[in-house]
Formats: C-alpha cells, structure tokens, sequence
C-alpha cells in the first residue's frame, strides 16, 4: 500500500535523530574499547528466546525510521527494458556530459531500487515486496552480466540479489531484524557486490568481517577479520569495514571506518597495500579510479567531502568540499569518478539527492532529488545510500522508439 510522505516536523525531527546517532556512533569508532563486541551488544532484556529452525541472534526492534515510508512507488509506467548489449570494460554508447548513463539509485528510506536516465527519467524500479524482508536498501551494484542486483541492508541485517529483468528478489542471506556472527547472521552489513565468479561480497560493519558468500548453498567461502576483534590488523582482524569493492583484476578495495584505513587485498588474502585516507574523517565505500591507479572516497560526515588519493604516495589529486550553501554535502556515502567525462557522481544521503560534481569547476552540474525535501514521487528521494551504473543496456536508443 502506498504511504503518503511524511511531514515536514517528522522529516526534520528523523533528521536531527539520525544525525546525533551518527555524530556517537562515529565518536564511538574512533575511541578503542567504547564499541561492545557484537557478543556484548544484547538487549537489556536478554536475547530472546530462539526460533525453531533459525539461527541463533538477537532481535531488534524495528523503529518507524528503520521502515521509512512503506511500501512506496513512483506511479510511473515504466517502458520496456532494452536487452544488455554492453559491460563494464565495452559499455553502451554513452549520454555525455553532465551524467553518461543511468543509475540505479539504492533509495534507503523509500525502501526501493530506482533506475533514473540522465534526462530524469524513471526507467525502472524494484519497490520493496514486503518489509519484513525487504527494507532500507542501501547499497546496490550490478553483477558482471547486468542481469542481477546485489543490494545491502545495514539495518535489516541481510543482503539480497535481485533479478533486474523480473524485478524479483532472487537471494538472501541473513535474518531480517536478527543480528548476530553466527552461520547464517550478519551485523550491519554494508556494500554488496556480485563477483565475477558469482560469489557474492559484503562488509558486516559490526562484526568487523568482510564475508564472500557461495549463493548456491549459502557457505561463507573466505572470511577476513574476526568478530569481536576490531583493530585493523588485515586480514586477520578490521576495524569496522563498510565497503568491499572488486576492482578489474578481482583484488578488493576494502575500506575501514576506524581511523580511515584502505587496503586492496587478493582473493587469496593477501595484502598489497594499507594506507589512511587523507583528510577523511569517516570513510565510507571506496572505489578505484576509472584507470584503476587512483582511489576515490567519500567522507560520512558535515560537512561531507569527496577525496581522490594516490595510494603509493597519499598524495591528494582532487577534493571536493564546501563548508556550507547548496554546494555543501550532508553524509556523503558514496563518489565514483564517471567514466567517458571523469566527473564525480555523489550520493548525498542526508541532503536526500544523487549530485554529479564537474571535476574542473567544482559546480554540481546534474542533481536528481530535492535538497532537504524527502518523497517518492518523480524528481524525489528519501535517504539515497548507493548507487552503480547501468552501462549494460542502451537506454537513450530505446526511449528514442
């Protein structure tokens, strides 16, 4: 049943909650022996008594934020989807400048993916089918084929695979609204990737692990870090890891919410590089550069910031940051150089907008979302919190037809 979008006092009263949240939990990050071990973090009550049948955890109340705003939808017919015809190394003919291609856009609050053209318009959605299992989408990526979705959920405590032609979700792991670091249990998990391989990739923040799943029986296949051991010894031990990016070569750009550490690290294990985000207080997701040599962060915080480093020096090539006006950004989760301009595209959580930034003036030059106005209609968002590239269909020749 569709919502309507809540008031104004509600948005901004969720806002100021969330905020507050976020300003502790990342006080708390940077502060060794403030954060329980997941073992610690039970209810005062207890945990409650096991289900048969289901993993052992601990049940978590969902709150109206956590839920957002239903089951929601745009109301837009949406057009037929065109048949993959490219890939991420020979993608479909580009849009050009301000934005080359589509995104799909995880909006969190809206509980749905939504695929946006770079004229704004709305090619395809995935609302959530039921809220139980399917609710604050906050990170998505396709799979190597195009043809899959892996998503996240950091407060639903599961991760999931879509089917983008059924608009059906296909996959879960994890136990809606149950955390733990059982078989089976996830805590917080962010960032979701399909590999190459079809093992499936996520950062359990608060487990302090980075998992890659077989879907086709639901085994964890390679495991770095230990829960309750939260240092940034990789790989062996992380300290709270919330992004976990394949990179062309199959190595993994894992990023480290205390004291900002990156490494990129083989399938095997091994690590080839560990090094501080420069002037990044909160790190979140990081990405290698289009050419793969350099790497582009985000910094979850107010004011946000975007940085692109090189990992061999620390050296700053490019920054983003503005401290206030339109041009502030609030919780940046998210920035990917574009391929084809070499922009910047940012997820603007907090300012509820997905922004591409021009790499030489440093102007936004395309927004999808209104800043600090929250909705499911056409031209809105609520909490958007991922967002990957649809170089896989040629959008702009079928919406031509």
């Amino acid at each position: 049943m569709t919502r309507k979008a809540p008031s104004n006092a509600h948005s901004t009263a969720v806002r100021r909650a969330l905020r507050t949240a976020l300003t502790t939990f990342a006080i708390a990050l940077s502060t060794p022996g403030i954060l329980p071990t997941p073992e610690a973090q039970a209810s005062p009550l207890g945990p409650r008594p096991e289900r048969p049948g289901r993993p052992s955890g601990v049940e978590v109340t969902v709150t109206p934020e956590m839920t957002g705003a239903g089951m929601v939808s745009s109301g837009v017919t949406l057009p037929a989807i065109p048949p993959v015809t490219g890939n991420r190394k020979n993608p479909v003919p580009s849009w050009g400048k301000p934005l080359p291609y589509p995104i799909v856009i995880a909006d969190r609050r809206n509980n749905r993916l939504l695929e946006v053209a770079p004229d704004k318009r709305i090619v395809w959605e995935f609302p959530s089918p039921n809220l139980t299992v399917y609710r604050g989408n906050e990170d998505v990526n396709f799979s190597a084929d195009g043809k899959q979705l892996a998503v996240s959920e950091e407060d639903n405590f599961d991760v999931h695979i879509v089917d983008y032609e059924k608009r059906a979700l296909i996959w879960t792991y994890g136990t809606p609204d149950t955390r733990g670091s059982a078989e089976g249990l996830l805590n917080y998990p962010d960032d979701a990737h399909l590999l190459a391989d079809g093992k499936f990739i996520t950062a359990d923040i608060r487990n302090c692990r980075v998992l890659i799943i077989d879907p086709e029986d639901n085994k964890v296949v390679s495991q770095w870090g230990t829960p309750g051991r939260c240092r940034h010894n990789p790989p062996q031990e992380l300290a709270y890891p919330n992004g976990a990016t394949p990179m062309d070569n199959g190595d993994i750009l894992v990023t480290e919410i205390r004291d900002a550490w990156i490494s990129r690290i083989t399938r095997e294990g091994k690590v080839l590089w560990s090094v501080k985000a420069p002037n990044i207080r909160y790190p979140s997701d990081a990405f290698p550069t289009v050419d793969g040599k350099q790497v582009i962060v985000a910094d979850f915080w107010k004011p946000g910031r975007v940085v692109i480093f090189d990992p061999t020096t620390r050296k700053v090539t490019w920054e983003y940051f503005v401290k206030d006006g339109d041009g502030m950004l609030d919780h940046c989760s998210i920035a990917r150089e574009l391929p084809d301009t070499g922009d910047v595209l940012v997820v603007d959580d907090l300012n509820d907008r997905v922004v591409v930034i021009d790499r030489k003036t440093k102007q936004v030059i395309w927004q999808y979302g209104e800043k600090g106005k929250k909705g499911f209609t056409p031209g809105l968002l609520n909490y958007p919190d991922g967002v990957d590239l649809d170089v896989f269909r040629d959008w702009k020749a079928a919406l031509r037809k």
